[in-house]
């Protein structure tokens, strides 16, 4: 279609002149506490706006969960101004695109518009704040799309390895929850349960909004200013953080999918918060482990012995605890626990000796050219804005954080393997075909 040619044109011109210097910004707060950053590069005539909740699946009660991301779907339809379905109608005709997206930590709306449609993006999210349509028939209708969103993830082969990983866990911690919801608690939810999750978490106090782009800064103050100032204000809910017990013996546990035909063994751990140097250094760890052919466990567990169709690690990085997994699919009649044995021998590894100085050097070139990489549109640069602010409390990290991937040491990556990665805190989670239910 012609306008996302022109957006996707618009882009590469962007990314030719981009972060070729530190991401410069503003950032104040409006008196209704709604926080607002600005960042001005008028090197393409692209904008995007973006605002985003610190409000996820962990805000939920256990016994209502699918909240925050029923109300992605609810707040992204309509308004009293808009009717249900006509944004991205209108979007698209201006030449633009967006989206919208839930995580256990935030809930983020966005779009990219030429910069002409600046007052588009402006309209658009003040209306999710002062106007939104949160009535029965909308609840109604929503209902419905949600459990077709979910029927349609459960039919995806794998797709339910993430909610197993966190169930299995979490014991105590609202990470445990679906993030899309049991169905049975959004059946059972009245209008008011709505209401008051509104009411919760949907204020300007727990909210951030970022236009990055072709601006103008003074001018779009004043038009920030005229949309969003008449947003009431209201005090953001304090939140006590449920502290997790330690894992001290490893976790067995069993989950069946109807949609696969091949095993998977998931090894997972719980460990600290995204915000800790500790989660970075073990997303170091995951990428030597399996970024790519190169990788340890690829090359010995799929090239070499030829055991596994398919090896991964994984950091999943949450806000106030976050997860490690190793996973891996057996090739042939290969037992999961040989998988588990040649995945062990590798982190035993890492324990035990310093990685080489030229895997050090090849980890910190990937891990400097992903953040660069991540930033090289203008909406890699709102949203890494977004995220820094709210879930990290340090917006300047979209220039700091090479600073911190640069820092990190050999010894670290050593010692980390040693305090998160032991037998003893791990779950051994066996993921199988339906049809080998006993």
């Amino acid at each position: 279609m012609k306008y996302l040619t022109l957006i996707s044109l618009l882009s590469i011109l962007y990314l030719n002149n981009s972060f070729s210097q530190s991401v410069e910004f503003e950032e104040y707060k409006l008196d209704n506490g709604l926080h607002i950053i600005l960042h001005q590069d008028n090197s393409a005539p692209v904008v995007s706006t973006g605002l985003m909740f610190h409000v996820g699946g962990k805000n939920e009660d256990s016994k209502k969960t699918g909240f925050a991301h029923f109300f992605e779907h609810l707040l992204g339809k309509e308004t009293k101004n808009m009717a249900s379905g006509e944004w991205y109608k209108i979007l698209s005709s201006n030449g633009g695109n967006g989206n919208a997206m839930t995580s256990v930590d935030m809930t983020y709306y966005y779009a990219v518009m030429p910069s002409n449609s600046l007052r588009l993006g402006l309209w658009r999210y003040s209306e999710i704040m002062l106007s939104p349509v949160i009535d029965q028939q909308g609840i109604d209708i929503q209902r419905e799309a949600v459990k077709e969103e979910k029927r349609m993830r459960d039919n995806q082969p794998y797709s339910r390895f993430y909610e197993a990983l966190k169930s299995n866990l979490f014991k105590k911690h609202t990470y445990k929850n679906p993030l899309i919801g049991v169905p049975e608690h959004l059946d059972n939810a009245k209008l008011q349960d709505f209401l008051d999750f509104r009411a919760n978490f949907y204020m300007p106090s727990n909210a951030v909004f970022v236009v990055a782009g072709d601006i103008d800064i003074d001018n779009t103050k004043k038009l920030i200013s005229e949309y969003f100032s008449e947003v009431p204000a209201a005090p953001k809910m304090k939140r006590e953080i449920v502290i997790e017990d330690p894992i001290l013996e490893e976790i067995r546990a069993i989950e069946y999918d109807p949609n696969i035909q091949i095993p998977a063994i998931i090894i997972g751990f719980k460990t600290p918060s995204m915000k800790s140097r500790d989660a970075v250094i073990l997303d170091f760890i995951s990428t030597y482990l399996s970024d790519g052919p190169s990788s340890k466990l690829y090359k010995k567990m799929v090239d070499k012995n030829k055991t596994a169709i398919e090896v991964q690690a994984i950091s999943i990085g949450h806000e106030d605890y976050s997860m490690y997994a190793l996973l891996a699919l057996p090739l042939g009649e290969t037992e999961l626990s040989q998988l588990i044995s040649e995945i062990e021998e590798e982190v035993v590894k890492i324990q035990k000796n310093l990685i080489s100085e030229k895997n050090y050097k090849k980890l910190q070139n990937k891990f400097e050219n992903r953040f660069v990489n991540s930033n090289s549109s203008i909406q890699g640069i709102a949203q890494s804005l977004a995220d820094y602010y709210t879930l990290y409390g340090d917006t300047n990290l979209i220039n700091s954080t090479i600073d911190i991937y640069r820092s990190i040491t050999r010894e670290e990556i050593k010692d980390a393997a040693n305090k998160y990665l032991n037998t003893n805190q791990r779950l051994i989670l066996e993921y199988l075909p339906e049809n080998q239910k006993n």
